[in-house]
């Protein structure tokens, strides 16, 4: 028996993002016109997203730290990748690329609803990548750890999907620019 489904782009980010540096604070990658209104009542249990998102990122020499990239639905982070771990060897505009699934676990009011998302980050700037002359990128599973659902939030009310970004490390050569954000509802 065949089971039909689609993919449908919500918003396709149309613009660079601003370049997140010399912070540690929470912040958001994506410009304006990039963040989605999640309807009220749209979510059904299995409703599945894909967030696709790339751009640039450099790293200081030695000790960059980590960084961890969250989804947020208004202002609850409903996928966390955990702190990734970064190269030590410096990179100036590598590219970088995000892959998250996010399902709909469960629907409702207040802190009811929550999703459950993994994902895959692609860059030179994770840990255990090669050097430029060697050649390769590396590529981490998101989270490391165990995965688990998201913190429960309202499905109820409309939600701004948001993808935002966390540096453990402040320094101007760490920094971060989404360049491409796509947002795909699939059924």
């Amino acid at each position: 028996m065949s089971y039909n489904s689609w993919k449908q782009t919500l918003i396709t980010q149309q613009i660079d993002g601003t370049a997140l540096a010399s912070s540690t604070t929470q912040t958001s990658l994506l410009p304006g016109a990039a963040k989605f209104n999640l309807p009220a009542n749209l979510l059904a249990i299995g409703t599945k997203f894909q967030i696709i998102a790339g751009g640039r990122m450099g790293t200081v020499v030695t000790t960059p730290g980590t960084f961890t990239f969250e989804v947020k639905f208004g202002s609850v982070v409903v996928f966390t990748s955990g702190a990734i771990s970064l190269a030590v060897v410096a990179q100036t505009n590598a590219a970088w690329k995000l892959e998250i699934e996010l399902v709909c676990r469960a629907i409702g009011a207040s802190t009811t609803a929550n999703m459950f998302g993994i994902g895959e980050f692609s860059s030179r700037t994770v840990i255990g990548s090669p050097t430029n002359a060697v050649g390769g990128v590396g590529s981490i599973i998101l989270p490391d750890t165990s995965p688990t659902v998201g913190t429960g939030f309202d499905s109820t009310v409309s939600n701004v999907v948001d993808l935002f970004g966390t540096w453990s490390v402040s320094n101007a050569a760490n920094t971060i620019r989404c360049d491409t954000f796509e947002l795909v509802l699939c059924n």
